[in-house]
């Protein structure tokens, strides 16, 4: 096992892994299918090396690694219990279903195909792909093939499409991009 002079313990470094793995697993990916889609830019014995906290990564390498996971590079990294500058990650807090007006919109929903926003372009596709990161990002939901869109969400995507939050379903079914889920009839 690699010794960090600053970290001893290794801690660290299996943690990072750790979060390699994770990310790996939400995209379905075996290491060697990862191998093998990156034209072996990485190996699968050097992978499960980063993953096992066995190996370092640099940071050149972790940021070509976080492009081919399509993620942002800080979300392949794990969370630090270094000194608080006041900046803390955004929490999400959990729907509490016991309001009827909350249950019903948690269960008015709309997924959206993530990988048929690839296909589209201009600035309010790049607009709607940045929004959805920062949902993927604050969710930790890297899986990269759907996301489920809550109520509050969809009125923000209803200002980027320019329309009124009710149309906002319709717009993105039009796009191709999202279907809607009414589970309990509207």
């Amino acid at each position: 096992m690699m010794v960090d002079i600053d970290d001893p313990s290794g801690e660290y470094g299996r943690r990072v892994g750790e979060r390699l793995r994770a990310i790996r697993r939400q995209k379905r990916l075996s290491l060697q299918e990862v191998e093998s889609d990156s034209n072996q830019e990485f190996k699968a014995s050097v992978l499960g090396a980063y993953e096992r906290g066995e190996r370092a990564i640099s940071v050149p390498r972790l940021q070509r690694l976080a492009r081919f996971y399509s993620v942002p590079v800080d979300q392949l990294l794990p969370g630090d219990e270094g000194p608080d500058f006041g900046v803390g990650p955004t929490e999400t807090k959990p729907l509490d279903l016991t309001d009827k007006g909350q249950a019903r919109e948690a269960l008015s929903t709309v997924t959206i195909d993530l990988t048929r926003l690839e296909s589209i372009t201009g600035p309010e596709a790049d607009m709607l792909n940045r929004y959805l990161q920062m949902i993927q990002v604050r969710r930790q939901d890297f899986n990269g093939r759907v996301l489920t869109i809550r109520r509050d969400d969809l009125r923000a995507i209803a200002d980027i499409l320019g329309v009124d939050s009710e149309s906002a379903s319709t717009r993105l079914d039009d796009l191709g991009l999202a279907t809607s889920n009414l589970k309990n009839g509207g």
